[in-house]
């Protein structure tokens, strides 16, 4: 695969970096309901390996640190792959576990790209995980949280404007 130099100011690593540099179709994210989603699914996995006793509370509490970080818009910038990739969504995956890990490094106190990553992208992020279980448990995450936050108040919203119309046709 060879060397390829990564940004040193980005949380991704190689993996992101040849998505970007090898998929350059078209301009549209993934969107961040995704990511968000990726999140949600990251921080689970730790605090069930966690459980299961196959990592330590150090490294599930740095994860789920830098997965609310995640949740709450400050990591935005470092999710720059776009929605054209192969197979079962490997690059998704990928650029979240290394921008868990290096900014899990990060907030252990180290610089980035400073020695040996505390929390590993693939042994640890990605514990007990497959690309083809996790993107497609994400897309579901995102569809679930925007039937919350859009569609079921959208359909709301259009009930009572039908309730009030059909009020005032009766009126009429």
């Amino acid at each position: 695969m060879g060397e390829v130099q990564v940004p040193a100011d980005k949380y991704w690593g190689a993996q992101t970096q040849r998505s970007i540099n090898n998929f350059k179709i078209g301009n549209q994210k993934m969107p961040m309901e995704i990511i968000h989603a990726f999140a949600y699914l990251k921080k689970a996995a730790a605090l069930t390996n966690l459980d299961l006793g196959v990592i330590s509370i150090d490294k599930a509490d740095l994860i789920s640190k830098v997965c609310d970080e995640i949740l709450g818009g400050k990591l935005d910038d470092q999710f720059p792959l776009v929605i054209w990739q192969t197979g079962s969504g490997t690059q998704t995956n990928m650029n979240l576990n290394e921008v868990i890990s290096n900014r899990a490094h990060v907030l252990a106190g180290n610089k980035l790209g400073d020695g040996k990553p505390l929390i590993h992208p693939n042994d640890d992020v990605n514990k007990s995980q497959s690309s083809n279980d996790t993107f497609p448990t994400a897309m579901h995450i995102a569809a679930y949280t925007l039937i919350l936050a859009l569609t079921i108040p959208g359909l709301e919203k259009l009930r009572q404007t039908l309730k009030r119309k059909a009020s005032i046709s009766l009126i009429l």
